[in-house]
């Protein structure tokens, strides 16, 4: 199994291309699941796990896993289904991913395969089954839908994350600035995105949010259309990369390309591993990178750039 990643390294020319891969997989029922190639560290048969002491979650234990101590989550608990049975484990599989930093290992029952997309064809839920859900996207497959699970929500849960800033990182002088100052910031992640959202206006900035790269081009499109001066208008656009319908990079790359948004500050953040994510931000024209979520990280980027703009005028 774990020969299906060999070649995940070769991928990496599909990004800025509004293009990814999805490795697919299944829990209890025939329903499969998508989680993005580039979070994705390894696959490999569960091995004997370690239990630790007074666990609650769907935490299952701990892997040792070449050379490092890995917890284990059951996928199918986390999300309010029926928890793998211990003696079922064996014959079940780990795939090793890291978010925001952070390195587990996600217990499935099957791993299919690897497939390959677009941003454009994988949409958002319907608004219609609610926000009380754990999902971020789906998309029609051999004319079933492959859910994308909203990780970031379901670690959230079990690991609840501060989202105050640190007064080291904004003096009062700069949160004083902070108040004249319009921050767009883009996340299909519910969670992400009100994280982002109250660690930035407890800085005092004013937050507008876009639940993806397409809708955040058309508000910018459609101000720039009624006359607005957007590169004013914001202080900055900090967007995730992996998003449904246009991802970030696609989105950078809209910015740059239109003389009325060109010159605008964009940043991109993402939970996504791999060296490549550097590189790619400078292809695109990005002016930074952000590995998402560390509120004072956060804070830091902006206040950097409130400095940069008050220097200016």
């Amino acid at each position: 199994m774990s020969g299906i990643l060999d070649s995940v390294n070769l991928r990496t020319q599909m990004v800025g291309q509004n293009r990814l891969e999805l490795l697919l997989f299944g829990l209890e029922t025939s329903q499969r699941y998508g989680i993005n190639v580039f979070k994705v560290r390894e696959v490999l048969q569960c091995p004997e796990l370690t239990e630790v002491p007074r666990q609650t979650t769907a935490i299952k234990g701990m892997a040792h896993i070449r050379g490092e101590t890995i917890p284990v989550l059951d996928l199918s608990e986390a999300i309010g289904r029926r928890p793998i049975p211990e003696d079922e484990q064996r014959k079940c599989f780990l795939i090793v991913a890291e978010y925001n930093r952070r390195t587990l290992a996600f217990l499935v029952r099957k791993v299919d395969r690897i497939f390959n997309t677009q941003w454009d064809q994988i949409m958002a839920p319907p608004t219609e089954i609610g926000s009380e859900n754990y999902l971020t996207a789906v998309f029609e497959h051999e004319g079933k839908l492959i859910e994308i699970l909203d990780v970031e929500q379901i670690l959230a849960d079990l690991y609840p994350m501060a989202t105050d800033v640190s007064e080291d990182v904004a003096n009062s002088e700069v949160r004083q600035q902070a108040h004249q100052h319009h921050v767009l910031i883009v996340d299909d992640s519910a969670v992400a995105r009100n994280q982002m959202q109250r660690s930035l206006e407890s800085l005092g900035v004013k937050v507008t949010a876009a639940n993806n790269g397409k809708q955040a081009w058309d508000l910018l499109r459609g101000m720039a259309e009624k006359g607005i001066d957007v590169e004013k208008a914001f202080l900055m656009v900090i967007s995730d990369i992996e998003m449904p319908e246009m991802d970030g990079y696609t989105l950078t790359a809209m910015i740059r390309e239109d003389t009325r948004t060109q010159r605008m500050h964009v940043v991109l953040h993402t939970s996504l591993s791999g060296g490549f994510n550097v590189s790619m931000v400078k292809k695109v024209g990005a002016d930074g990178f952000l590995a998402k979520f560390n509120p004072n990280d956060l804070a830091s980027v902006v206040v950097n750039r409130i400095n940069q703009v008050s220097q200016k005028s």
